[in-house]
């Protein structure tokens, strides 16, 4: 397919996909060029592949890939991606705060200045709360500070890529995916579009702060060593405090005799060092336990059903075949 693919993974939106729909169709038809919509289906518990099986009996153009269960935004991101087979590719959210509109510049730099990759960048994020916003700049800050991985700061997963940058990213197959840091990392020749981020078009948000927390930490252990030097750093200054502190007590002991220590200095030095072990012994197994769901070679995520993948489209050219998504997962 020499045209665009849409990738949307969803995980109980039933109520946002005929919004998202009815606002994509005629900005994708204006392009002209062939495209297709693949909902990626995470899991979800109501009646949304039900909607969208209905959307692709009125419109061959809408996809589905439905998951075995939920895998997360990120297994389910590369699903569609590995579904699609379209010259440029976008993943976006269902909810509207990705605009639609921002598609037909995306389509314009790609295709006229010859970019790869096309991210919406976010310069106002008003409909977020106050609480977040101070969140996420703070973890862009951290994660490119700490990072030899520079990520542009308040870019998502909106964004077109081409082809080549497309297959680049399906060639990383770690299980814990951080998307953001995987595109990053392909590289390729990428400008930005600014975009004002509007509130969700209908349904509630499924990322809570906890979840944010864990998405963040994937990150920057994914993409850093650093949390795991900084032990290295902590001991040596622990060390070398033990160390001057003993050289005090024994010059004290020798000038003034016997030196009696407090039971209160003794509980803070045993919990301090405590604590600071503690700590150390938790990064070190989360990078643990990293490499032991690596090394299980575990599919990144299971499809159950398909539904107009590789069936005949007038608007979908054809274009070489590809592995069936199942076994692509499986690789």
């Amino acid at each position: 397919m020499s045209g665009l693919s849409i990738v949307v993974p969803v995980l109980n939106e039933e109520e946002a996909i005929p919004l998202f729909l009815e606002r994509m169709t005629p900005i994708l038809s204006g392009l002209g060029l062939p495209y297709e919509m693949v909902f990626v289906d995470d899991g979800s518990k109501d009646r949304t592949c039900e909607v969208i099986a209905a959307a692709h009996a009125a419109d061959p153009s809408v996809r589905l890939v439905r998951l075995s269960r939920n895998f997360g935004k990120e297994a389910a991101m590369t699903a569609g991606l590995e579904a699609t087979s379209g010259a440029a590719v976008i993943p976006m959210d269902v909810d509207l705060q990705d605009p639609p509109e921002l598609i037909a510049d995306f389509v314009r730099l790609w295709r006229d200045e010859g970019f790869d990759v096309v991210c919406g960048k976010r310069v106002s994020r008003d409909a977020d709360t106050g609480t977040k916003r101070a969140t996420a700049g703070l973890f862009y800050r951290v994660f490119n500070r700490v990072s030899s991985l520079q990520i542009e700061p308040n870019v998502g997963d909106f964004r077109l890529m081409s082809r080549a940058a497309v297959d680049a990213t399906l060639r990383l197959r770690e299980r814990n995916r951080f998307m953001k840091g995987l595109f990053a990392w392909v590289g390729f020749r990428t400008t930005t579009v600014p975009y004002t981020r509007p509130p969700r078009a209908a349904g509630e948000t499924k990322f809570n702060y906890w979840k944010l927390w864990n998405f963040a930490i994937d990150g920057l252990t994914s993409f850093s060593t650093v949390p795991l030097r900084v032990w290295t750093y902590v001991g040596g200054l622990v060390a070398a405090i033990a160390v001057t502190y003993t050289l005090i007590i024994m010059v004290r002991t020798m000038i003034f005799g016997t030196d009696v220590p407090g039971y209160a200095s003794l509980m803070v030095v045993v919990l301090l060092l405590g604590a600071v072990q503690l700590i150390s012994l938790g990064v070190i197994g989360e990078y643990l336990g990293r490499l032991y769901i690596e090394t299980k070679q575990r599919p990144i995520y299971l499809v159950q059903e398909t539904l107009g993948l590789g069936a005949p489209d007038p608007r979908r050219e054809t274009g070489e075949s590809r592995p069936p998504v199942a076994a692509r997962a499986a690789e």
